[in-house]
C-alpha cells in the first residue's frame, strides 16, 4: 500500500500531462484562428512580446526548472534538433516560458537552460502574466502539492510552432520521434 502510495503522485502528474498535452494541440484547420499574444521578461531582463517576433517564426515551450523529466528531455530533444538544424535555427527563436515563477528566477533560468542549446531563451512573467500567455495559447498548468509540504507543476507538454505572422501553425508534442520534430521545424523556417 505504502508502495501504491508513493507512486501515484507521479503517475497523476504523468497521466494530466499526458491529458493536457492532447487537449492543447491545435487541430491544422484552427491554426490561423489561434492568438500568440504574450507579454513575459527575458531571463536578461528585456521585455518580449509577440510584436517584438513578427516576421520571424519561433517555437515555444511552457515548463518549470524543477521538472523532473517532461522539460529536460523536451529541451534536449529540442537541442538535438537544433543543432541538426545548423545554421538553418537561427532564423528561428526557441522560447521556454516558465509556469512556476515563484521558484524560477532570472538567475535560476539561466543556469537551468545552460545544460541546453544557446538559442533557448528563458521568458518569466508575473502570476497573471504567466496565465495570460498560457491562455493565449490555450496551454494549462497548476500547483501540485506534494506529501512533504513542496510543490510540482502539472503542465502542457508540447511545442507551439508560430509563425512569422504570430499565428500558432502547429503543435509537436515533447515525444514526438527526432525525425518528425525535425521536419516541422524546417517547414516552419521553409526550407523543407
Amino acid at each position: 500500500m505504502s508502495l501504491i502510495r508513493a507512486l501515484l503522485p507521479g503517475l497523476v502528474a504523468l497521466l494530466f500531462g499526458l491529458v493536457a498535452g492532447l487537449f492543447a494541440v491545435v487541430p491544422p484547420g484552427e491554426a490561423s484562428e489561434v492568438s500568440s499574444r504574450f507579454s513575459l521578461t527575458a531571463q536578461d531582463g528585456r521585455r518580449l512580446d509577440e510584436s517584438a517576433l513578427r516576421g520571424r517564426p519561433y517555437v515555444l515551450f511552457f515548463g518549470f526548472t524543477s521538472c523532473p523529466e517532461v522539460c529536460p528531455t523536451a529541451l534536449y530533444e529540442l537541442s538535438q534538433v537544433l543543432a541538426e538544424l545548423g545554421p538553418e535555427a537561427e532564423r528561428l527563436k526557441v522560447l521556454f516560458v516558465t509556469v512556476d515563477p515563484a521558484r524560477d528566477t532570472p538567475e535560476q533560468l539561466t543556469t537551468y537552460l545552460s545544460a541546453f542549446d544557446p538559442r533557448i531563451t528563458g521568458l518569466y512573467g508575473s502570476e497573471a502574466e504567466t496565465a495570460a500567455a498560457a491562455a493565449a495559447f490555450k496551454a494549462t498548468y497548476r500547483r501540485v502539492p506534494q506529501p512533504d509540504g513542496t510543490y510540482t507543476m502539472e503542465h502542457t507538454a508540447v511545442l507551439f510552432l508560430v509563425d512569422g505572422e504570430g499565428h500558432i501553425a502547429d503543435a509537436i508534442d515533447y515525444r514526438a520521434p527526432h525525425e518528425a520534430q525535425l521536419a516541422r521545424l524546417r517547414r516552419l523556417i521553409g526550407t523543407s
